[in-house]
């Protein structure tokens, strides 16, 4: 072992960074958690390059990252998350749209994905969402009759559209992986998260209308006034949520910390309202927050720790510069930025993308004279697709695993090109026209 640290001292870092990288392939090839690979050779390459004595260098820097005040906000929104799972709200929610779908061709799956827009509004949780509306919209549309190719493609990409849609806990990552702020990265994604949910319904009502068989209309009886009025009561609550989330944020009642627990207040308080709120259901969401947030935290620090090896060891100057070096058009550099983010979405998590990509390409999109704020919400847009695409696509699994049992995992990706095909569509138009975000 002594021999392997001293070889390490030796090399350049044109080697040490192909090591290192090629040493995490391995490992996570292997089964091996992200987090417990990413500490694992930031400690290898700590010790092997310089010693015991940098090993305090490396907890500040991970000290830095979990002790930040905004963090706060990612337990509180996985709350809100996990308290809606367990609640009613998203099925009243979902029978209350029915109102706006009417005898519209393709109605059932256009409220879906206005439904997932308002779930995303209120937590910004793309697992529960999914499963959410696997539960309640897909039976419904397969009920119907719509193509199953379509209501899976809708439920999935309605259901990521918490990446985009404020308070996107990926916003929030990137925010402090960045250092910009989190409250101006809401309010530049805004307009792209619906112009992206605003593509979908696009695609619903054109496949309608080209092939009515894939959506019939909902053969109805007249719905009461009475029945209508029941049905608004399921908008209440959600749409207030809503409100003073993202009201407290933009009108700058309250930070994004502060409105996260504005959130988790008001959920909570829907619950009671609706006689739901239950011991029970309070420790649920709680221990669920704490395994999700757990992960988060945990591939945070390992993330962290291996960024900051490998910047003392020069190599974030050394990939910035490779980076940098391949074209003089910075549109080159960006587009070559997007693909390694997005062959990376096929096989990590975002959390782990963001982390160790973020401290590299951060710096070269402010040398190129590039809005970091932009290039977060480009940078989300392309997450979009990282939760979709084969052969990891989160948003599949978490389908399959509420999904009729007729529906495999090769039927799940197949339904979601098309829905790819628009998120990449709205990557490239988000690149050409950052002006959308308002940036």
């Amino acid at each position: 072992m002594t021999e392997f640290f001293g070889s390490l001292q030796g090399l350049g870092i044109e080697t040490g960074t192909l090591l290192m990288f090629a040493m995490l392939l391995v490992l996570l090839v292997s089964g091996i958690p992200l987090a417990f690979v990413t500490l694992l050779v930031a400690l290898i390459f700590a010790l092997g390059w310089f010693g015991p004595m940098v090993v305090p260098l490396i907890t500040s820097r991970v000290y830095s990252f979990v002790g930040s005040f905004v963090f706060v906000s990612v337990p509180m929104f996985v709350l809100m998350a996990a308290i809606l799972d367990r609640s009613g709200i998203a099925r009243d929610l979902f029978d209350a749209m029915k109102l706006l779908g009417g005898r519209l061709r393709g109605g059932v799956a256009i409220q879906t994905i206005v439904v997932a827009v308002i779930l995303a509004a209120m937590s910004g949780i793309i697992g529960g969402e999914v499963v959410l509306l696997g539960l309640v919209a897909l039976p419904q549309m397969l009920r119907l009759g719509y193509d199953k190719h379509l209501a899976i493609g809708v439920v999935c990409a309605g259901g990521a559209l918490g990446t985009m849609v404020p308070p996107s806990i990926v916003l929030i990552i990137y925010g402090l992986t960045a250092n910009v702020s989190v409250g101006d990265l809401f309010t530049a994604a805004f307009l792209p998260g619906l112009m992206l949910a605003g593509f979908y319904v696009a695609y619903v009502l054109i496949r309608a209308y080209l092939n009515p068989a894939i959506a019939p209309v909902q053969d109805d009886e007249p719905v009461p006034m009475a029945e209508k009025l029941r049905l608004l009561k399921g908008l209440i609550l959600p749409l207030t949520v809503v409100a003073g989330v993202l009201g407290s944020i933009y009108g700058g009642i309250a930070s994004v910390t502060e409105a996260s627990a504005v959130g988790v207040a008001g959920v909570l308080l829907s619950t009671v309202v609706r006689g739901e709120f239950t011991l029970e259901l309070l420790k649920g969401a709680a221990l669920q927050t704490l395994q999700t947030v757990g992960m988060i935290v945990w591939i945070g620090i390992g993330a962290s720790a291996l960024v900051g090896v490998f910047n003392l060891m020069g190599g974030i100057k050394f990939v910035s510069a490779l980076i940098s070096g391949i074209s003089d058009n910075p549109t080159i550099i960006l587009l070559f930025m997007m693909l390694i983010l997005f062959v990376l979405g096929m096989f990590l998590d975002w959390v782990g993308i963001a982390l160790l990509t973020m401290p590299i390409f951060v710096p070269i999109i402010k040398d190129l004279g590039y809005d970091p704020v932009w290039f977060g919400v480009l940078f989300c847009m392309n997450m979009q697709v990282s939760f979709l695409s084969p052969p990891f696509g989160p948003a599949a699994f978490y389908l399959k695993s509420v999904a009729p049992p007729g529906i495999t995992l090769a039927t799940i990706f197949r339904s979601l090109l098309p829905f790819i095909a628009l998120q990449i569509l709205a990557v490239g138009i988000l690149l050409f026209f950052p002006a959308i975000t308002g940036r």
